[in-house]
């Protein structure tokens, strides 16, 4: 099976002298579900962005479904990137738009001339949208303003956007830093379980050890942007983890006992 994405020897420079990413190889196959781990500043979200050129890397070649996205530009860049559908931390939605209008945004890139401009929707789309929010939970709040929903569902809506876009690769950058542990599991059980369903590679960026550990078919550890561990969530032990951090397991968790004991309770296995 060919690879979904490949990075030969991705480096990074920002004009202010830090070197984000270091000679990054590596790939990625359909359906894989990886988790990217380490510290703030060790390049996640620099490597998650180089994938479809939201930031143009220094040098090297990124390579999406056969393409060099890194050497496209205009209507051919506009194209490969409808291949990756993206889930942010702090939603990127249209807050005083619909839950479904929000949703059907991810048709645009598929959509050209007037259709695009205005937001001519098929009634396909739009009943293949509400079907989508439907699954998603979301189905009674479908008319609703985005702005008026709670984080986790503002969360869902992104995910229904992105899968709209029939993606053949998810990036998610930090999607539960901004959530409580009971929300952060169920968007990470909907991930999980929607990219499995439909063959989707996923590449999520996480602060939280546990959450890669319990959800992932692999886990990639950056450290002052170059890989440090690249391999199965059962070979991610203590050591590997204090070489990626730089600290102890136990020193990870965000904001002390309490937190570790409500993200404990809600990933239990």
């Amino acid at each position: 099976m060919e690879p979904i994405l490949t990075f030969e020897q991705v480096t990074k420079h920002y004009p202010n002298g830090v070197h984000a990413l270091q000679g990054i190889s590596l790939s990625i196959q359909p359906g894989e579900f990886i988790s990217v781990i380490g510290p703030s500043g060790s390049g996640k979200s620099t490597l998650l962005r180089a994938i479809n050129q939201l930031i143009p890397i220094s040098s090297g070649r990124v390579l999406l479904d056969g393409a060099d996205v890194s050497a496209q530009k205009g209507r051919a860049l506009r194209s490969t990137r409808c291949k990756v559908g993206m889930i942010f931390q702090n939603y990127n939605l249209v807050y005083r738009l619909s839950v479904l209008q929000n949703a059907l945004h991810g048709r645009l890139g598929h959509m050209r001339g007037a259709a695009g401009i205005f937001g001519l929707y098929t009634e396909a789309d739009k009943a293949r949208a509400i079907a989508l929010l439907e699954e998603l939970g979301l189905g009674s709040f479908c008319y609703n303003r985005a702005g008026d929903l709670s984080g986790g569902q503002k969360q869902r809506v992104g995910i229904a956007r992105a899968i709209m876009q029939d993606p053949k690769l998810l990036l998610c950058d930090e999607p539960i830093a901004s959530l409580d542990p009971s929300s952060a599991k169920t968007i990470m059980d909907i991930l999980r379980g929607m990219t499995k369903q439909r063959g989707i590679a996923c590449v999520v960026n996480l602060h939280q050890v546990d959450v890669a550990i319990k959800y992932s078919t692999r886990i990639i550890g950056l450290s002052k942007g170059s890989i440090v561990f690249d391999g199965a969530p059962e070979a991610l032990t203590d050591e590997v983890i204090e070489r990626i951090y730089n600290t102890s397991r136990e020193n990870l968790m965000m904001g002390g006992k309490a937190d570790e004991e409500a993200y404990s309770a809600n990933f239990a296995v």
